[in-house]
């Protein structure tokens, strides 16, 4: 976490602190650290999140739009099915009004 820190490093910086703020501070310094760091992990999350979902957004809109000619141009092409239901109720009115 740390990286080339070890554990000599860390009890220097820690009596340095222990005698910049005394022993009544360091614990609410502590604190109010964990707490920043904890709001930026937070907030860099939520970055990170919206910086992905804005790009998936925008590769869905790119692949719509790449779509978009190839079906218009299917659409044009392919001929409208005739219908055939009309086409079969026709016998059965004839036999209706003959009878």
């Amino acid at each position: 976490m740390f990286g080339s820190l070890g554990m000599p490093e860390l009890i220097v910086i820690f009596v340095i602190a222990l005698i910049i703020f005394g022993p009544r501070k360091l614990p609410e310094l502590g604190r109010s650290l964990g707490k920043s760091l904890a709001e930026f992990k937070k907030a860099s999350n939520e970055l990170r999140n919206t910086l992905e979902e804005e790009i998936r957004i925008d590769e869905q809109r790119t692949a719509e739009e790449k779509r978009a000619p190839e079906t218009a141009k299917t659409a044009t092409e392919a001929p409208a099915a005739p219908t055939v239901a009309h086409v079969q109720d026709e016998p059965l009115r004839k036999a209706d009004h003959g009878a």
